[in-house]
């Protein structure tokens, strides 16, 4: 169990996320058809993609396109390596406590399927397409030739999740 300080326990719904995700030095914005929300994507320094179906999911990846963490249902996932822990936030009057439990067998493909089921038809949309885009940054940036190539390389992983997770970036 890990104890959080008060003050991260407030949360809020991103107003702009593109503008807040400014670990993505490049990063883009499109509406998506059959998609709620905006899809955001993008790159971090290393070149590790993510990807934000609205505030929810997201995945993180690592440079090798292994899934790092993910927010899926209102629920934090990370990588063990072999498996992904979901962390549960549990909340009293005095703190936020992070409740650990490790996704079985099953549960874990259902997870890696469903998100490479999203995956794919943003890949989709991407290729053919199918988009509008709402705004890069930078302007000058050409991304989805970068972003297929990602997404590509995130759908034929042979080992879909990123060593365990340190707590480090």
């Amino acid at each position: 169990m890990i104890r959080l300080p008060p003050m991260t326990r407030q949360e809020s719904d991103r107003e702009d996320l593109i503008r807040e995700a400014t670990a993505l030095r490049r990063r883009a914005e499109w509406n998506v058809p059959g998609e709620p929300e905006n899809v955001i994507a993008g790159f971090r320094a290393d070149g590790s993609p993510s990807i934000y179906f609205g505030p929810d999911p997201v995945y993180h990846f690592d440079e090798a396109g292994r899934l790092r963490r993910a927010f899926v249902e209102e629920q934090l996932f990370r990588t063990q390596g072999d498996t992904l822990a979901r962390l549960t936030r549990t909340r009293t009057d005095s703190a936020t406590e992070l409740r650990r439990s490790d996704l079985v067998k099953n549960d874990l493909n259902q997870f890696l399927t469903k998100m490479k089921e999203r995956l794919t038809r943003f890949q989709q949309s991407l290729s053919q397409k199918q988009f509008t885009l709402v705004r890069k940054i930078p302007d000058d940036d050409e991304i989805v030739p970068d972003l297929l190539i990602r997404l590509e390389q995130i759908l034929c992983a042979k080992q879909p999740l990123a060593p365990r997770f340190s707590g480090k970036r």
